[in-house]
Parts: structure tokens; C-alpha cells; sequence
């Protein structure tokens, strides 16, 4: 049976993309699944179980259960004391990869801007689950470089500018699962305590960037800044010249 969305708060009723040749084969409950999912987000991203019901055209029961299966992976969840349905988190988890799929491609021309300005390496990463993953990066245009890394997975995301500039803006609970495996001691000056690491990011979102004042490498610092505008949270990085003393100052923004 097609469903038809019937008109809500902020919305516009219209029927689902008619099929095509060739769709005869389709899964009629994850059909009605994505149904479901789309019609929470079109309710204003809540609704309850009778609204979805009346919106979809399905009867109760069979939005019950699916809406079941969604909750238990994830991607739908219940408002607590409240009688309504809303998206989960997992939906936020796809998007960011949906994101970053595209982001280095969408972020080349400032990298190239920032890269041009100061001559220095630049990197662009953002976060996958809970590990920061270096996502692309401009090399330094003289000869002598910061040894920075790979593309790839961050180990040390509590040391470096790029990874404190992105916990800095997660729930607790998350930053406590992204350093689960242990803060290792890189430097003297490496943070290697929770609290101490939760009170510096507190100054991170205080300040709006965050610095690694010689604690991944020694005579080396960095800033890093999160680009907040969009679901996947990241960050570039660059070197500048040296200061008086003679230390290279790497930086990220």
C-alpha cells in the first residue's frame, strides 16, 4: 500500500517518490523503515507514535515494531517522559561520514590559502566514531619541515592542537571514549591527567582555539581551531617561522 504524508506542523504534505522501473524488488520494511525516519525529520524531527502513524498511512502496530528496530540501532529514540519519537544519534554518525567524504574537496581552497600565506604545512582533519582522522594536508613550501604525521588516524588526540580542538566541543562521556586507551606521556609537557585535559578544552571553547604548547613534540607548537558551521567538526594546521629563540612554531587553524 503507498503512504501518502499528511500535513503537520511546518511541513507540506506530498506522496514518496513514485517508483521506478526496475524497484519491484525493493524491501518493503526497510521501504517503510526510511519512511519513518524521513517523517520524523519532516514532523520537526519529533512525533508520536499516532502522528506517525496518520502521516505514513501505516497502522500502528507496524510503526511500533519498526520504530522498535530503529531505536535498538540506533537511529531513532524516544524523548524521555515524553510520549514522542525522535532521530538518533546514529543518524549524526552517518552524516558526519557523508560529510567528510566531501569535506577535503570542499576545504582544498583554503588549505591552499593558508598554505600560500605562511609557506608552512597544513592539515585538515575530523572526527570518525571516536578517533580523529587526519583527512588531507598541504606540505611545508621550504625545506626545513615539522615531522607532523600521516594521512590518517590520530594516535594523540589529547597532545596535539587538532585533536583537543575537536574534543573540545563533545560531551564528556565521548572525550572519556577517545582517550579510553590511555594518555601517553609524549613530552614534559604532556597532558597524561582527565581532569586536567577536561579544564584545558574548557579554555578551548573559551578562547575558540586550542594550542599544544610542546606536548606531542618538543620546541613545537600548535593551534588548532574547530570549523563548527558544519555536522563534522575539523581542523588545519600549519607551521610558522621560527621564533627568536630558534624553536619552530607549528600552528593549526
Amino acid at each position: 500500500m503507498d503512504a501518502t504524508i499528511l500535513p503537520g506542523p511546518g511541513t507540506k504534505a506530498h506522496p514518496p517518490a513514485p517508483r521506478v522501473e526496475g524497484e519491484r524488488h525493493s524491501i518493503q520494511s526497510v521501504d517503510r523503515a526510511l519512511f519513518l525516519l524521513e517523517t520524523i525529520a519532516e514532523a520537526g524531527g519529533e512525533a508520536t507514535l499516532t502522528d506517525l502513524a496518520n502521516r505514513t498511512g501505516l497502522n500502528i502496530s507496524t510503526c511500533h515494531h519498526l520504530l522498535a528496530t530503529l531505536i535498538q540501532r540506533g537511529f531513532a529514540a524516544k524523548v524521555p517522559g515524553r510520549r514522542l519519537y525522535a532521530l538518533g544519534a546514529r543518524i549524526l554518525h552517518l552524516s558526519h561520514a557523508c560529510l567528510q567524504v566531501d569535506l577535503p574537496r570542499r576545504a582544498q581552497p583554503f588549505l591552499e590559502a593558508i598554505n600560500a600565506a605562511t609557506g608552512e604545512t597544513v592539515h585538515l582533519a575530523g572526527l570518525q566514531g571516536d578517533t580523529v582522522i587526519t583527512l588531507s594536508r598541504r606540505e611545508a613550501r621550504h625545506a626545513i619541515r615539522v615531522d607532523s604525521g600521516q594521512v590518517g588516524k590520530l594516535e594523540a588526540p589529547h597532545a596535539t592542537s587538532l585533536g583537543k580542538a575537536i574534543m573540545a566541543w563533545l560531551p564528556e562521556e565521548e572525550m572519556q571514549r577517545m582517550v579510553g586507551h590511555g594518555m601517553k606521556r609524549f613530552t614534559e609537557h604532556t597532558i597524561t591527567d582527565f581532569p586536567a585535559l577536561v579544564e584545558d578544552l574548557r579554555h578551548v571553547r573559551r578562547n575558540g582555539f586550542a594550542t599544544d604548547r610542546e606536548e606531542f613534540l618538543p620546541g613545537v607548537i600548535c593551534i588548532g581551531a574547530a570549523i563548527r558551521d558544519q555536522l563534522a567538526p575539523s581542523s588545519a594546521r600549519f607551521r610558522l617561522p621560527p621564533r627568536p629563540c630558534g624553536q619552530r612554531l607549528n600552528t593549526s587553524i
